[in-house]
């Protein structure tokens, strides 16, 4: 009973300010100034949900923010689940120092990167495209590093007893590995997912044309344009974030068993 009553107030403290702008997205402007505060509206009016659409392309930005995150999110697991078996299991010349270049990636941020990166964008005249909001989120060194770890966990037996009856490298990923490494990979692709639809720097250095923002870009766009609206605010965070917690919700388990295996319990 103290463990339960202990887990509903820590998850109280959670839910508090999701609650918070769900009832200020549900109140008037002036209400939702007031000072004091409180908690529930006293006129319930669904005004601000209705701004926001008005005066922002909401439909595009989360259709822009769903294509970016899902071609970030499948790159990144291709990449990186053939990076980190390519490292973790065979040997070529020069292995140890490319290792250790993709490696030196985890001590950069990528905030000293912006300007290089969109110098290098733009000459390739992806400024305004997709693929220039996707691109440079595609190959992150943290990804790679986690499932080469991992692959390192994997019993070499199951692998050579293949090799003995026939099967190729190849073969081998395929169908021995990646089923094996289902809990990673969902693990690397949820957090891809996430961190790639909350990105606000890349994609607002990247992208001037308000068809291709963003959700994050575009509400605070919204924002700068009209003034602080404290309703219409919350309303978009409400809309920037419904995707995030509907994945956490589906994927909760995933989500556990991808950080217990990855190790990423302390970060």
């Amino acid at each position: 009973m103290v463990l339960t009553l202990l887990g509903a107030a820590v998850s109280a403290v959670f839910l508090a300010p999701l609650a918070w702008a769900l009832f200020t997205s549900l109140k008037s402007e002036t209400e939702a100034v007031e000072v004091p505060p409180h908690w529930l509206p006293r006129e319930w009016t669904a005004q601000a949900w209705s701004a926001i659409f008005e005066t922002g392309n909401i439909t595009n930005w989360f259709v822009n923010s769903l294509v970016v995150s899902v071609c970030v999110t499948f790159v990144v697991l291709t990449v990186g689940a053939l990076a980190g078996y390519g490292f973790a299991r065979t040997e070529f010349r020069g292995r140890k120092p490319l290792l250790g270049l993709v490696m030196t990636g985890l001590m950069v941020s990528p905030a000293v990167l912006g300007v290089p990166l969109f110098t290098t964008v733009q000459q390739m005249g992806m400024v305004d495209t997709y693929w220039g909001m996707i691109l440079p989120q595609c190959a992150p060194a943290a990804m790679v590093y986690i499932l080469y770890k991992f692959f390192q966990g994997i019993t070499r037996e199951l692998e050579e007893a293949a090799f003995i009856d026939g099967a190729g490298r190849w073969r081998v990923f395929f169908t021995i590995v990646l089923p094996l490494s289902r809990p990673s990979l969902a693990a690397v692709g949820i957090f891809t997912f996430i961190a790639s639809w909350n990105n606000f720097l890349w994609p607002y250095m990247v992208t001037s044309d308000p068809d291709l923002m963003t959700m994050p870009n575009g509400i605070a766009t919204v924002m700068n344009s009209y003034g602080i609206q404290w309703a219409q605010l919350m309303a978009g965070g409400l809309m920037a974030g419904l995707p995030l917690i509907v994945v956490f919700v589906f994927f909760q388990r995933q989500i556990v068993t991808g950080v217990t295996h990855t190790g990423l319990a302390g970060q």
